[in-house]
C-alpha cells in the first residue's frame, strides 16, 4: 500500500508539472480577444439633457480596460428610417457623445456606415437620443468602430508595433482567416486586448475566450 500511495503521488506531481510547463510554453504573441457590442460614449451635458441635471451614472460592471464600465442607463437612439432601444451607456462620462454600433444596425436607422477609429467623428452621421428625461439630437458621432489592438509601449516593444501601426490579425480555427485594417493603440492606460464587434466575431466563430495573433 505504501508503494501504491508513493507510485500516485509522483504520477499526480508528473501531471501537475506538466501542466505547468504547457502553461508556460504558451505563444507568447497570442493575445485576447474583447468582443463588443453598440454602445454609447455619453458626454456630461447630454447625459444631462437625457436623465436630468446633476445625474450620475451607475455603475453596472468593469470592463477590461482600466477604468472603463459598463452602465445600468441605457438610451434609445433614433435615425432617418428606424429606432433601436436599450442602448447600454458606457462610463465614464466624456468630452464628446460617441455611439458606436454596428453595421446591421447603420441599415436599420437608415444612416451611412462610418468606420472610424474612436474620437475621429468628423463627418459621421448626427443622431437623435431618447432618455427617461429628455432627447438631444447629436450633430455628428454616430460611427462603426474600426477593430484596433489596445496595448501598452512595452506590449508593443514586444510585439514589434507601434502606436498608429496599422496591422492583419489572424485567427485559426475551422472558419478562421485573417482580418486586415487593424489599428494599434499603444498607451500607458491600455490593457493588452483585440477589439472586434460582434459581426466581426461572429464572421469568424471567434468568442471572448479566443486568441489572435499579428500577421505583417
Amino acid at each position: 500500500m505504501e508503494n501504491y500511495e508513493a507510485v500516485l503521488k509522483l504520477l499526480l506531481e508528473a501531471v501537475k508539472n506538466k501542466e505547468v510547463n504547457t502553461a508556460a510554453s504558451g505563444n507568447p504573441n497570442e493575445i485576447p480577444v474583447g468582443i463588443s457590442n453598440r454602445h454609447i460614449h455619453l458626454s456630461e451635458k447630454d447625459l444631462e439633457a437625457l436623465f436630468g441635471k446633476g445625474y450620475q451614472l451607475e455603475k453596472l460592471k468593469d470592463l477590461s480596460q482600466p477604468g472603463q464600465y459598463a452602465c445600468k442607463e441605457v438610451v434609445t437612439i433614433c435615425g432617418p428610417k428606424g429606432a433601436i432601444e436599450k442602448v447600454r451607456i458606457l462610463g465614464p462620462v466624456r468630452s464628446k457623445t460617441q455611439v458606436e454600433v454596428l453595421t446591421g444596425d447603420c441599415i436599420k436607422l437608415g444612416a451611412a456606415t462610418h468606420v472610424r477609429l474612436s474620437g475621429d467623428l468628423n463627418g459621421t452621421p448626427s443622431l437623435t437620443l431618447v432618455g427617461p428625461k429628455g432627447s438631444v439630437q447629436i450633430e455628428e458621432g454616430l460611427v462603426v468602430a474600426q477593430r484596433h489592438i489596445h496595448m501598452t509601449p512595452e506590449d508593443a516593444k514586444n510585439l514589434g508595433v507601434h502606436d498608429g501601426e496599422v496591422v492583419s490579425i489572424k485567427f485559426d480555427n475551422l472558419r478562421g482567416g485573417i482580418y486586415s485594417n487593424v489599428a494599434v493603440r499603444a498607451n500607458d492606460a491600455s490593457k493588452l486586448e483585440c477589439h472586434l464587434d460582434i459581426e466581426e466575431a461572429n464572421a469568424m466563430g471567434i468568442t471572448s475566450k479566443s486568441k489572435i495573433t499579428i500577421v505583417k
